[in-house]
């Protein structure tokens, strides 16, 4: 049947929040430490980006945008959030993802993403690098994980179109 990506619904929220908790609990995805509700995420998440990831009739990914402030001058600049299910990985699953969180956000007026990702997590930094963000800095010790200080790498995106 193939991959297919498809909008986001709330009638995907289960399985959108176990891919959630299964990045969550590699420790290397995120600060968050439990899959929120759905109308915490649905909240804290732009409305016209938000994707999932179907392959032979099972949610296997998704992706979304969050912008990252309220004031009118960052309208155009949002986070990237891209989970792929672990059975799924290494499939082209993120990159099909990533790739579609791009082109629309294009079409919906975001000039600049951005992605904070762990130096530990090899995989998601070379999906990000591979489809066009670069490394702009480390922010060093910027939140701590069960007692220990993390970096975050930060990355962006820039539009050509604006």
């Amino acid at each position: 049947m193939g991959l297919t990506i498809q909008n986001l619904e709330i009638i995907h929220w289960p399985a959108v929040s176990r891919i959630y908790q299964e990045g969550i609990d590699t420790g290397n995805a995120t600060f968050q430490q439990v899959s929120p509700a759905w109308d915490e995420w649905d909240k804290g998440h732009e409305k016209n980006c938000r994707f999932v990831a179907v392959l032979n009739d099972e949610l296997v990914g998704w992706a979304a945008l969050s912008p990252v402030s309220q004031r009118c001058v960052y309208a155009g600049v949002c986070e990237v959030s891209v989970y792929v299910a672990n059975e799924a990985r290494g499939q082209g699953v993120g990159k099909l993802l990533l790739q579609k969180l791009i082109d629309e956000s294009e079409e919906n007026g975001i000039w600049t993403l951005q992605a904070g990702i762990f130096p530990e997590n090899t995989g998601s930094l070379f999906l990000h690098k591979k489809l066009g963000f670069r490394e702009i800095g480390v922010r060093e010790k910027i939140g701590q994980m069960n007692g220990v200080w993390r970096d975050v790498l930060l990355l962006e995106k820039r539009s050509l179109k604006f």
